[in-house]
Parts: structure tokens; C-alpha cells; sequence
């Protein structure tokens, strides 16, 4: 705790106590809407710089600038129509604007209705798509996030591409709600986000929400320690077509090409973009070969937009889940133990196609309507569709684990047999999600929520038997289908009390039942059905002290409910069946900018029960589970401090500290007796220790520097 305070002190001592020189010239302003109302929360956004201002209440704002020239501002607010003005800054100027309401909505109104708001008491950030554009290169999304407070991104291939995976303050992804235009994406089993299965979904991505703790209410699976909320790019008004390459190390190319029609007819504007991505990736046989495609159709009228969306993607990946042995790191980095054998003459090969391959299709029809002057209605439908496999050799497998009798080689049987086996998945998800969003004066309102049907179909064949005997061709040995309902509705409510003072309440309640029918690749029945119902409330608090600094304190509750895999490894064991985790989530922050600094700081407190972790527990048929413990928690500091040295050079800073710990753990392990290998299953209490995967240290830090800034500006 002693250090987060020196933290926080460190951090608020550059901003305030060695204030740096006040920019030279001011752009500031009111802004209002064709009624001559003030206008709060719009964006204000100026062409190649990274940081943006916000309206206040009275719709007033203020841009600093350290060097007189001429600057692109833009204005953005959802529901009103985007407005562009150029200012030649050669002193301090005042620039009111009046933003008409726009006679069209697009899908914005279902995202803005999941997201936090400008003056929503939590943690979060947010990329825009000029920071996408720019760093979309080749890796998967997790590494273009890689600057996010609190973040940390890992790689199996080890270069970005394939199968990566991300964490936000130590929570991973099957507790991190992700929505793509309001819609779910979590996969409903696994509760995972597989980036692998979205090649170069950047390319395509207007925005993005990065919300950390409980966070908003959203759609989909539970928000358990963050939410990432995607805004697809929608159709361009003017016809383009546009191609791009990046090549790098490890035999990494991307091709894309994307082209848009424009605006038809002033009513129909069609986008599309492919994409192929290939790499050798670092750590041997991890290599990746991806496709994807976007296409986007939009029709508009006075009131009404209706947008189609399709998102196809297509990847074959090495298999690198086993990781690099301790004992390989020093020697060999890049050494992947996957599909490794040894021939009849004990010479170590590899088998050559020991990888993952699958097809991940999405369909959105997104309706957006504006109702009368102050409300917008939206719904969208939705329909995924996956099918893929993995394929593996495996040496000497036991004819038994796949349900065959032993076959005879002559007179003699065979036991054991090399193979190679393929797991597959096929599974549909659909559903319909929709929101109305109420605004007026000092109230802004949301009531949304969806349902959801997912059913999912896993099942392995057999294609080669080294000794096949009688098992017939592509041998099935075993399958399990799967059927998961859910319903969730929200509510919620920012109203500004007075000008400086705002409050924010947000209920939720889903319900949850979870269906598993059949026999897994180990041939045990893990047949059951669960049932859930959560409710999941938050409420807080914004202040805005000055001009330049905001506060904001908050209160959450979050509820999961277990994945397949907690289900699975504890079928045949009533009394290891996992229960639901609850979450408390407390957060408290306080941001500042003044001049060519910013500091944001934000201090968090979250307390689980009944949390899902690993522990060595073995079912009573000995299987590992993962097992509630009673209690643990999450306490964090957050800083992000921005420094702008010069129009040309600007440096940027995140630290989290943390302490993540389980209380009264207890360990559970098997004690072996190497004289006699003799066993004994026992267990120890360890007090307190850390949770896995939570790094009580994370930062970054970004260098921006464009010498040329000037030049280019002059031109």
C-alpha cells in the first residue's frame, strides 16, 4: 500500500507542484444545438494530435496550444451531425458552434448504449481510429491494445500473430466482456474471446472501449474485471478504394484492399475490405495463414438507418499451446515440443500438419430509429457461425481410451497404436439485443438488454491408426452437444444535479441455463444442466472541481457463472460442481490537465467470493477442478500522465501497482514416496498468497516523436 501512496504522490506532485509554462494561444468556445441549448459532451478533436477536449454542462470547451498555425478541428457528438472548422491560430480565438440534430442514426446508438459515458464514474479508455490505423500492422488486436492501462498481452507464437490472449489487471479473458457494435462476442462455453478466429478486425474497427472493473452493463457474459467494446467503421459518404501491405520479421505479410461506394442516391453506401495474413510466427510450427473479409451495407433515410454487417474469417495456426519447457528457455527459445515423435529408428521427428484450423462467420442486421427529439431506438439481430478443428499425432495411445478393443497383428494383440486425431467444434450463436436511449436537459437514460441462444456440437475422429485393425475410417469416438440460453435487461441513469455534480445508477438482471448432453474425449458422461439468475447493480458519482479535473467515485457488483471447462473436469462429482463468483468492485479516480500535462489517477478495490481458481483439487474419479474459494481480492493504483514537450514531441506513461492475493489458501497435491513410488493425496493450508497471473507491477510508456510537424503543417 506504501508504495501506490508514493505513487499517487510522485504523479501529483509533477502535475501540480512544478506546473509547467501555459500554452501561448487558446481556442475556446460554447457549443449548442439548434434549439440554442448548451451542449454537453461533445468531442473536440483536432487532425493529428492525440488527446481531445469534451464539453462541459454549459457546453463551453477549451483547447491550449503551445504554437500558433493552421489546425483541423472537428466536433462529434452522437445524434448530431459531425462539424469541421479549419483556424488559423495566430492568436487566442473564440469559436462558438451550433450542432444540428442529424437526420439519421447509424449503429452508434447500441454501442453508445453499452459504453460509458463522458461523465460515468469508471475506469476506462478509448482508441480511436487514427491510433488504430496507425499501429494496425499485422499483429492481433490484444498487441494494439498493448498501452492500455493495466494491460498485458501475451503471444503462443510469439510474435502477435496466431493465438494471443490478453489480461487486464490480472483478470483474463473469459471474464472480460466484449462486444462488437453492441452485440456479444464472447463465445458462450468457453466465455473467450479467440482473436485468433477475427484476422485483422482493426482494419474494420472505427473505435474502441477499454472499461476496466465492473464496469457498465453490457450484453453477453459477464463483466467480471473488464470490458472492450468495438464500433465497426461504417460505409464512407464518398466512393474510395484504398491498398495497403506491411511486411516484417519472421516471415510476417498482410495484404489488404478495401473499397467503398460512397453514398447512393444520398440512401445506400456499401464498404468492403479483404484481408490475408501470413507468418512463420517465433517459436517453431507456430506459423499462421489468415483470412478475412468485411462487408458492410447501409441504407438511410430522414429517421431510419438500417446497417448489414458481415465479418468472415478464416485461420490455420501451428499449435504452440504447449509452451517453451523451463528447461529449453536458456538453450533454445524458439524449440515447440508439439507433434514431436520418434521413428521406429529413434530419430525425433515432427509431425508436419499438428495444428488448428477453423471458420468463424458473423451476420448483424443493426436497425437504428430516431423518435421524436430526445429518444433512439435500436435492435440488432444477430447470428454466428463456427466450425473448425485441431489435429494432433499422438504416439502409443491405448486402444481402450478410444472405446476399440485390442486388434490382433497375427496371433499377438496390439495394444497400442500411433494416431492422429482431429477435435472438432461446430456451434451457432444467435440472438437479439436492442436499447432505447432518452435524452433531455440533465437526464440521460438507457433500458437494453437481449437474449441469446447458443448451441455448440464437439465431437473426435480418428483419421489414421498406425494399426488400424477393424475401426472403421474416420472412427468417431466420442461427441457432446451443448445448448445455453440467456435473457439479461438493463437500466440506466446519468443525471446531472447541477452543473459540477452528477450521479449515475445502472441495474442489471440475467438469467443463465447451461445444457451439456453426452460423453467427452475420455469417454465420461458429463451430462448436467444449470440454472442462474443475477443481479448485477452499480451507482456513483462525477464531480468536475474546475475546468481542468474530474472526480469520480463508484460501487459495482458483478456475477459469473463457471465455464464448460469448470463443468467438465467436475462431472461425476456433485459435491466439486463449481458455484457462481461474485465480485464487489469499488473505484475511485481523479484526472487533471492543465497546460502541456494530463494526469489520470485511479485507485480500485475489488473483493471476490466463491472466486473459480486453481488449487491441485482432484475430483473424486481424479480429475483436476478448479475450485471457489472463499475469498480474495484486487487492490490497485492506476496513473496515466501525458507530457507534451513540444508541438513535434509528446510522452506518455501508465503504471499500475497492485496486490492480488487469496486468503487462507489451502493447496492440494499429490506426495509421492520415490523408494517405492507410492502415493498419498494431501493438502496444506499457505495462508495468504498471491493470485496466479497478476503481476503486482505493469506499465508502458510511448515516445512520440513527427520532426516534420511543422513542415508539413506550413505547407
Amino acid at each position: 500500500m506504501g508504495r501506490m501512496l508514493f505513487l499517487f504522490l510522485l504523479v501529483s506532485g509533477f502535475a501540480n507542484g512544478n506546473p509547467l509554462p501555459q500554452a501561448d494561444h487558446i481556442i475556446s468556445g460554447r457549443i449548442t444545438d439548434d434549439s440554442a441549448d448548451a451542449l454537453p459532451g461533445v468531442v473536440i478533436s483536432v487532425s493529428g494530435m492525440p488527446d481531445a477536449a469534451v464539453s462541459d454542462s454549459r457546453g463551453e470547451y477549451q483547447l491550449r496550444f503551445r504554437e500558433g498555425g493552421k489546425y483541423m478541428l472537428r466536433y462529434t457528438h452522437i445524434g448530431y451531425e459531425t462539424v469541421t472548422r479549419e483556424a488559423l491560430l495566430a492568436e487566442s480565438l473564440i469559436i462558438d458552434i451550433v450542432m444540428k440534430t442529424a437526420e439519421y442514426t447509424t449503429g452508434e446508438v447500441l454501442v453508445s448504449a453499452t459504453r460509458a459515458g463522458e461523465k460515468s464514474p469508471m475506469a476506462y479508455a478509448s482508441v480511436g481510429s487514427e491510433l488504430l490505423r496507425k499501429q494496425n500492422s499485422a499483429p492481433d488486436l490484444p498487441y494494439l491494445l498493448s498501452l492500455t492501462p493495466s494491460l498485458v498481452e501475451t503471444s503462443e507464437a510469439g510474435n502477435g500473430i496466431g493465438y494471443t490472449s490478453l489480461r487486464i489487471r490480472g483478470t483474463d479473458g473469459s471474464r472480460i466482456n466484449v462486444t462488437i457494435d453492441g452485440i456479444p462476442l464472447n463465445d458462450p462455453e468457453s466465455q473467450q474471446v479467440f482473436w485468433v478466429d477475427l484476422p485483422d478486425i482493426a482494419a474494420s474497427t472505427d473505435n474502441i472501449q477499454v472499461q476496466r472493473g465492473a464496469g457498465t452493463s453490457s450484453n453477453g457474459a459477464g463483466a467480471f474485471g473488464a470490458s472492450i467494446s468495438l464500433q465497426t467503421r461504417t460505409p464512407e459518404n464518398k466512393a474510395f478504394a484504398e491498398i495497403s501491405s506491411a511486411a516484417g520479421s519472421f516471415g510476417t505479410l498482410k495484404n489488404s484492399i478495401t473499397v467503398g461506394s460512397g453514398l447512393l442516391a444520398d440512401r445506400f453506401a456499401l464498404q468492403m475490405r479483404y484481408s490475408g495474413l501470413t507468418s512463420e510466427g517465433y517459436v517453431s510450427r507456430t506459423g499462421s495463414d489468415h483470412r478475412s473479409a468485411y462487408i458492410g451495407g447501409l441504407f438511410r433515410n430522414t429517421k431510419t438507418s438500417i446497417r448489414a454487417n458481415f465479418l468472415l474469417g478464416e485461420e490455420h495456426t501451428g499449435i504452440g499451446w504447449w509452451g517453451v519447457p523451463a528447461d529449453s528457455i536458456a538453450t533454445n527459445r524458439r524449440y515447440n515440443p508439439a507433434g514431436e515423435y520418434r521413428d521406429d529408428n529413434g530419430n525425433l521427428k515432427y509431425y508436419d500438419n499438428e495444428s488448428d484450423n477453423y471458420k468463424q462467420n458473423h451476420f448483424q442486421l443493426l436497425w437504428n430509429r430516431k423518435s421524436g427529439e430526445n429518444a433512439f431506438l435500436s435492435a440488432a439481430f444477430h447470428y454466428t457461425k463456427g466450425k473448425g478443428y485441431y489435429e494432433e499425432f499422438r504416439e502409443d495411445q491405448a486402444y481402450g481410451d478410444y472405446g476399440l478393443q485390442n486388434p490382433m497383428r497375427g496371433d499377438e494383440p496390439v495394444s497400442e497404436t500411433d494416431l492422429i486425431r482431429r477435435k472438432w467444434m461446430d456451434n451457432d450463436f444467435y440472438g437479439l439485443v436492442y436499447s432505447l436511449k432518452y435524452r433531455k436537459g440533465a437526464l440521460d437514460a438507457v433500458v437494453g438488454g437481449g437474449g441469446n441462444i447458443y448451441t455448440g456440437r464437439h465431437f473426435g475422429n480418428i483419421i489414421w491408426m498406425e494399426y488400424a485393425g477393424n475401426t472403421p475410417k474416420d472412427y468417431e469416438w466420442y461427441r457432446n452437444d451443448a445448448l445455453k440460453g440467456e435473457f439479461s435487461i438493463y437500466g440506466k441513469t446519468a443525471w446531472e444535479v447541477t452543473e459540477k455534480f452528477s450521479v449515475f445508477g445502472d441495474m442489471q438482471y440475467r438469467y443463465v441455463d447451461y445444457m451439456m448432453d453426452g460423453v467427452d474425449d475420455d469417454l465420461r458422461d458429463i451430462s448436467q444442466d444449470h440454472s442462474f439468475g443475477f443481479f448485477n447493480p452499480k451507482a456513483g458519482v462525477f464531480l468536475e472541481p474546475g475546468n481542468d479535473q474530474k472526480a469520480w467515485l463508484s460501487f459495482s457488483v458483478a456475477n459469473r457463472e463457471p465455464t464448460r471447462s469448470d463443468f467438465k473436469e467436475a462431472a461425476g462429482d456433485s459435491d466439486a460442481t463449481p458455484k457462481p463468483e461474485t465480485l464487489y468492485d469499488t473505484e475511485a479516480g481523479y484526472s487533471f490537465t492543465s497546460g502541456r500535462t494530463s494526469v489520470y489517477m485511479n485507485m480500485y478495490y475489488m473483493y471476490y467470493t466463491d472466486q473459480l481458481v486453481p488449487t491441485g483439487k482432484l475430483s473424486n474419479v481424479g480429475y483436476p477442478v478448479t475450485t471457489n474459494v472463499a475469498r480474495s481480492y484486487r487492490l490497485g493504483a492506476e496513473a496515466v500522465a501525458g507530457l507534451s514537450l513540444a508541438e513535434w514531441l509528446r510522452f506518455d506513461i501508465n503504471v499500475t501497482i497492485s496486490r492480488n492475493r487469496i486468503r487462507n489458501f489451502v493447496e492440494h497435491y499429490t506426495d509421492y514416496n520415490t523408494s517405492d513410488w507410492s502415493s498419498e493425496y494431501l493438502s496444506r493450508e499457505l495462508g495468504d498468497v498471491d493470485i496466479a497471473y497478476s503481476p503486482s507491477l505493469t506499465g508502458s510508456a510511448d515516445i512520440c516523436l513527427n520532426p516534420l510537424r511543422s513542415l508539413i503543417k506550413g505547407v
